[in-house]
């Protein structure tokens, strides 16, 4: 008996129970119920439903980009194509020719967008690297230009309408409310967030990082890379599907600019700044992209002009994304080490802060005097007074931006020395525990 229990032991091995994960996707899910208690207004409720079916559609590109390192300028296209689907399919609903719930309708947007990435994919994953980038880009141009070719299906410049509130209500749940389509949106949300955190667990999805991190070893151990490749376009391509079907529930318009090289270049943009390598890096970069395109863009027209300094100046140093630098910082943390960095960081916050400050004002003024000059040479930033045409706003301005400058470089060269200095004790530490 005492031999066979062994033997069971030696073969047959249990897990621990992961409870920081339980803690993790619970809070999750918390997070995703409690937000429009918190945050009452319809802006912030028309920010929190984007923000839902975005954070879907930037997790299936980091299939592409971060798990399979496939550069893609054209994902856009089956978020898309899936928004078109489902809002055809809400309009014959409607029209009584048949009848789905509104809720399977992102369903349909995920068939669709199954469907035209394993039709599409198939030539694009042929290639890896930067061919596969083009052949995406290439893709994505040309569904662009059907939009406008097919008025019939694309519904030309003023796209497509619904009304998301056909069928009787269920429960009292009619969907006319925002607050009934965010919980819809929130469910999906977690559901699919979920699955794909899955998808990086299964065979397929560990294969994939080897794909991305060395192709020719794992063509040697007997796997076809262009399988692996295709394979993971099309659940990706489900997945950018059922964010397109959210969008179209959520909007109750579909219009070209959704298969647009724009919006692939925007996801492309805000996966890479939320953080591509780490699996919660692009529901960072979900929410930066709504914040950028409600909240920014109402508050200066060279909003887009910021987007590229902040994109430009996180590909200099912190290429990782905002995801890279948590984690790194969670790291120091977990030694004890955080607390002498207080200083550090205060000093980087305020001198960047002060540099950023003068740069928007002169970036302002310019736009005031090319765009807004008929109402005059003054103008109003962070609540203080302007005068585009007065050389001392322009001197202020660019000493406020020289001296940020300048003493940011100061303290950022302090601060790595400081961060260098604790990462050497961090490793030391990890060989002195390794040693016991």
């Amino acid at each position: 008996m005492l031999k066979t229990q062994k033997m069971t032991n030696q073969f047959y091995q249990f897990k621990p129970y992961n409870v920081g994960r339980w803690v993790v996707w619970t809070f999750y899910a918390l997070l995703l119920m409690v937000a429009p208690l918190l945050f009452k207004s319809s802006l912030a409720l028309t920010m929190l439903s984007q923000a839902g079916y975005l954070v879907i559609v930037c997790l299936s590109y980091n299939i592409l980009l971060g798990q399979g390192g496939m550069l893609s300028f054209g994902h856009a296209v089956y978020a898309g194509l899936g928004s078109f689907l489902a809002i055809h399919a809400m309009n014959l609903a409607a029209s009584g020719k048949f009848y789905i719930p509104l809720p399977l309708i992102p369903l349909v947007g995920g068939l669709s967008g199954l469907f035209f990435a394993a039709l599409l994919g198939y030539v694009t994953t042929k290639k890896a690297g930067t061919t596969f980038g083009m052949i995406t880009l290439g893709v994505g141009e040309l569904v662009f230009a059907m939009s406008l070719m097919f008025p019939e299906f694309f519904g030309g410049e003023g796209g497509i309408t619904t009304n998301r509130t056909y069928g009787q209500a269920f429960w009292g749940i009619s969907f006319g409310p925002q607050i009934q389509v965010y919980y819809l949106i929130a469910v999906y949300c977690f559901i699919c967030t979920a699955a794909m955190f899955a998808f990086t667990r299964t065979p397929l999805g560990r294969i994939l990082n080897a794909v991305r991190d060395n192709p020719e070893r794992v063509e040697f151990i007997g796997y076809n890379t262009q399988r692996v490749r295709y394979y993971s376009f099309i659940i990706a391509g489900f997945f950018a599907g059922v964010g397109g079907g959210l969008a179209a529930i959520n909007s109750e318009i579909v219009t070209a600019e959704v298969v647009s090289g724009v919006r692939s270049g925007s996801l492309l943009l805000f996966t890479f700044l939320g953080g591509a390598t780490f699996f919660f890096g692009p529901i960072i970069g979900a929410g930066l992209l709504v914040l950028a395109l409600i909240l920014l863009s109402e508050l200066t027209m060279a909003w887009l002009l910021y987007v590229g300094l902040i994109f430009l100046f996180m590909v200099m140093y912190a290429p990782g994304g905002i995801a890279s630098l948590i984690m790194m910082n969670l790291r120091v943390a977990a030694f004890g080490k955080l607390r002498a960095l207080w200083v550090g960081y205060l000093g980087l916050a305020v001198t960047g802060l002060a540099a950023m400050l003068g740069a928007a004002a002169m970036v302002e003024m310019v736009y005031h005097l090319q765009l807004n000059a008929a109402l005059g040479a003054e103008l109003s930033f962070v609540g203080i007074k302007l005068n585009a045409s007065n050389l001392n706003s322009w001197l202020g301005a660019g000493f406020v931006m020289l001296t940020g400058l300048g003493l940011f470089e100061l303290t950022r060269r302090q601060f790595l020395t400081q961060w260098g200095e604790i990462q050497n004790e961090i490793e030391k530490e990890i060989k002195r525990r390794e040693s016991l």
